[in-house]
């Protein structure tokens, strides 16, 4: 990148003396925002275009800058534009280079704008293909735990409540809970979208501007839905950003959480899953180590986007209208949080479809805690005996299993009608764990049956979104 100094700033007619060197630096921002060159080039297209149509531009001049920004894409992409800091940004470094190529027509391409709607347009569209990226991936995602889910229907383990063993339920079903969460994500991202697909572009500073320009042309250009209705609140406009990192947020809320219980399944304490190794590491000093290191950074990673989240908040608390310099630190919160969600998704989309359960140890753990208690009550709630009597004939019945180390399942038909003469012979259809996730066969329940109608429903969902 270069920091040589032009001879004359594009903004620099009213100025007596040159920008502080430091200030310079400070102020610019085209390190990180160069990354916005193809939207940028994109905008500054159908702003030519719509300049063309209105009779602004003649249609050599338009021919021209449109071959002048295709080679700049071309130079861009293949390494060899100098970017310059003296420049300040992405859109006068592209333009300042269009001038050269082009000569006094790049000037004109400036005509009806400002840099507050390009860059409230350009971001807008890096954004909206980034959120496209995103989905995809999320979906992807999705897929793989639709995947397991069918894999493992049948496959018993516990159910938690403050990390307690509460009912057995089916892996299948609780991979589903995962998945249902990351429908909604891809819910609000799509959401998110809609808001954020409408054009700035013709705002101009802030008031507009006079000159004949055609908004919903540019717009269509662009693939947006509309222009945006009020130009002081286009230029200033950052609700989307902060959306996305909101909706970003509640994304790797779920991943963290989703992180936290494989980290707990892949230890020796539970052994109820294996991670492939290519996603895990060792130890330097314990060759016994297998750590699952990409569920831990991801549950990690949360901290940055919600920081970035909090970030563009207080960015925004307290700007007047119009555009003010503060909305230069957009870019950054926004660029890294599209890049950590993205190397997130793509992380738990490549290794969740390749997860190992241990379906004898996951049943096994579901036979300890007393895990049917509940069926046992509500066994004695169809025999008659109200809810609450039955609730304290079970708490009994699991005090006994306590003392004598044996789950209601193992206990015989004498031990159990010590606590109440209801029970029959037919209780032991209930105690056993297949009874149990059986028993709950209706939708939105773990039964078997159940979990497979819910995976291919979410299928079907997926399936429509292509």
């Amino acid at each position: 990148m270069s920091d040589k100094e032009p001879s004359i700033k594009p903004w620099g007619g009213r100025f007596s003396e040159p920008t502080d060197q430091f200030v310079e630096r400070f102020t610019a921002s085209v390190s990180f925002d160069q990354r916005l060159y193809h939207h940028d080039i994109n905008g500054s297209l159908a702003h030519a275009a719509m300049l063309e149509k209105v009779g602004v531009l003649t249609a050599a001049e338009l021919a021209d800058i449109q071959r002048g920004l295709e080679e700049i894409r071309a130079e861009i992409l293949a390494g060899t534009f100098e970017w310059s800091v003296s420049l300040e940004d992405v859109h006068m470094n592209i333009e300042a280079r269009l001038t050269d190529k082009i000569g006094i027509t790049g000037k004109k391409l400036h005509t009806g704008r400002s840099r507050n709607d390009q860059v409230a347009t350009d971001i807008r569209l890096y954004v909206r293909d980034e959120l496209a990226l995103i989905c995809k991936e999320l979906s992807r995602l999705q897929l793989g735990l639709i995947s397991l889910a069918k894999r493992e229907a049948k496959t018993i383990m516990p159910g938690f409540t403050h990390l307690q063993t509460a009912q057995p339920v089916t892996f299948g079903h609780h991979m589903l809970a995962w998945n249902e969460m990351l429908e909604r994500d891809f819910s609000r991202f799509q959401d998110c979208g809609t808001r954020l697909n409408q054009c700035p572009l013709g705002a101009a500073a802030l008031a507009g501007t006079t000159y004949p320009i055609d908004r919903h042309y540019s717009a269509e250009l662009l693939g947006f839905d509309r222009p945006t209705e009020n130009s002081l609140d286009s230029v200033s406009d950052r609700d989307f950003a902060i959306e996305f990192a909101a909706a970003a947020s509640l994304l790797m809320t779920h991943l963290s959480r989703f992180s936290e219980e494989l980290v707990l399944w892949t230890s020796a304490q539970f052994k109820f899953i294996e991670l492939p190794d290519r996603f895990c590491t060792g130890s330097s000093i314990m060759p016994q180590k297998k750590n699952p290191d990409v569920p831990e950074l991801v549950r990690g990673k949360v901290g940055r986007v919600n920081g970035h989240l909090v970030s563009l908040l207080t960015l925004m608390k307290s700007q007047p209208l119009a555009y003010n310099k503060d909305n230069q630190e957009d870019k950054e919160p926004i660029f890294d949080i599209i890049d950590t969600v993205k190397d997130c998704l793509k992380a738990y989309a490549d290794m969740v479809p390749a997860i190992t359960v241990n379906d004898a140890i996951t049943r096994e753990a579901a036979m300890r805690g007393f895990s049917t208690a509940t069926d046992l009550a509500d066994y004695l709630v169809r025999k008659g005996l109200p809810f609450r009597d039955a609730h304290e004939v079970v708490g009994k019945s699991v005090a006994y299993g306590l003392a004598e180390n044996k789950d209601l399942s193992e206990m015989t038909l004498e031990e159990l009608r010590t606590f109440s003469s209801d029970i029959e012979a037919d209780v032991f259809d209930v105690l056993t764990l297949e009874g149990s996730v059986n028993a709950r066969d209706h939708i939105g329940g773990t039964a078997p049956k159940q979990v497979l109608a819910a995976a291919e429903r979410a299928e079907n969902r997926l399936n429509k979104r292509s």
